[in-house]
């Protein structure tokens, strides 16, 4: 059993990514409900077949105190997708100060971008714009559908209205 099951709340907002698996004992224990389901996949047992669920949604409302994204080394080169800002390597990856901390930079997601050892050494005590470098991209404080989106790898057609990338 395969697989990815994304899992809402109960007013269709997005948790988590799940497994098959545990999203059919969310059925099964009467806690959630088969939104979207693939019409052409079965989960069989002896005498029974159930559809292979894809979307699932709690029965229950669950608070979720915050939805951010904590800031890490991890986060950042995931939020980069592993690249430096700069020139666009994959290799010695580390985390760049935009506006050096000695100058009153702060760690923030706005102010941290992935880099090469190479472009960071090169860059220095400087901003990008002294050191004469551009960055690819600006930095942003990612969502959590992001991190689901990226966790997962390819999105499923049937989740896509749920997670606003119609």
């Amino acid at each position: 059993m395969k697989g990815h099951v994304l899992v809402l709340n109960q007013d269709f907002s997005v948790l988590t990514v799940c497994s098959v698996e545990r999203a059919l004992i969310l059925v099964f224990l009467q806690k959630a409900e088969v939104v979207e389901a693939y019409a052409d996949r079965f989960v069989r047992s002896p005498s029974l077949q159930f559809p292979w669920p894809s979307v699932v949604r709690l029965k229950g409302y669950v608070r979720v105190p915050y939805k951010h994204i904590m800031l890490s080394r991890k986060n950042i080169l995931r939020r980069d997708r592993y690249r430096c800002q700069y020139c666009g390597s994959r290799e010695n990856l580390t985390v760049d100060h935009v506006i050096p901390r000695s100058r009153g930079g702060k760690d923030t997601w706005e102010n941290l971008v992935t880099a090469c050892t190479r472009c960071n050494n090169r860059k220095g005590n400087r901003t990008p714009e002294e050191a004469g470098m551009q960055l690819r991209s600006q930095p942003f404080r990612p969502s959590h559908i992001m991190f689901i989106r990226d966790f997962v790898g390819v999105i499923d057609e049937a989740w896509k209205p749920y997670l606003f990338l119609v």
